[in-house]
């Protein structure tokens, strides 16, 4: 069976949602007056079927790259983009809806050193240069909890060897998760994809990151009473 796509894409299974509940209409708005502006260039295989290279120096001109895959409601995304305006940072998320929800935070922050892939991450690898990202983070992922779903979880080669060479040698990888079998996951593959993991008890993995800023996930994850683990690691190389 052919492994790619007609138009020279490769084939890539997607198995979370693109679209939820309906869209308010200033939602509607965010998508059709921000959406195209915020984009870090062409990515899709459909805008650039040849993979040109991203031109991250024109994109964020003087500015370390950071990157954020799947960023939910898009809160710690404008979180970090406040704090670190000496930095450009891109957001990877496919579900439409946290995309509107990040353009109106966005709107509303004033916030400038934002891009937004509205896609799978994927996609974004592909193009971005090679170690040109120096922190990344990967919060609350989709757990994928059924035993047969594992292989459909971020932390696995398909995304995390494309991830690693976008990276600095001795670029920080940030990963928040409140689900048990994730963190073996975890700890299993993304030290054989080239990082290491920082920790030294578990009072580096129990405790938030000094700039952390609580999502609706983590809140989710403690009213319900799963205890959130936050794991650092450092690209090697």
């Amino acid at each position: 069976m052919s492994t790619q796509h007609p138009s020279g894409a490769p084939w890539r299974n997607f198995y979370g949602r693109f679209k939820g509940k309906h869209l308010r209409k200033s939602q509607e708005a965010y998508l059709d007056e921000d959406l195209a502006a915020l984009s870090p260039g062409p990515v899709g295989w459909d805008v650039n079927p040849e993979r040109e290279t991203l031109d991250v120096a024109a994109l964020f001109p003087g500015k370390d790259l950071w990157l954020e895959v799947g960023f939910g409601g898009g809160e710690h995304l404008v979180h970090q983009a406040e704090g670190n305006p000496g930095v450009g940072i891109i957001g990877c998320e496919p579900y439409i809806n946290g995309v509107a929800m990040l353009l109106g935070k966005i709107r509303s922050s004033g916030v400038e050193n934002l891009r937004v892939h509205p896609g799978d991450a994927r996609d974004l690898f592909d193009v971005l240069p090679e170690a040109s990202v120096a922190k990344a983070f990967l919060l609350y992922p989709d757990p994928w909890p059924k035993k047969r779903h594992h292989r459909r979880r971020f932390v696995t080669p398909e995304h995390l060897e494309p991830l690693a060479r976008v990276m600095k040698p001795g670029a920080e990888f940030r990963v928040a998760t409140d689900i048990p079998d994730y963190v073996r996951q975890t700890l299993e593959e993304v030290p054989r994809a080239g990082f290491e993991w920082l920790a030294e008890g578990p009072s580096d993995w129990r405790a938030p990151w000094d700039d952390w800023i609580s999502t609706r996930y983590e809140q989710k994850a403690l009213r319900e009473g799963r205890v959130p683990h936050y794991l650092t690691f450092r690209r090697i190389g």
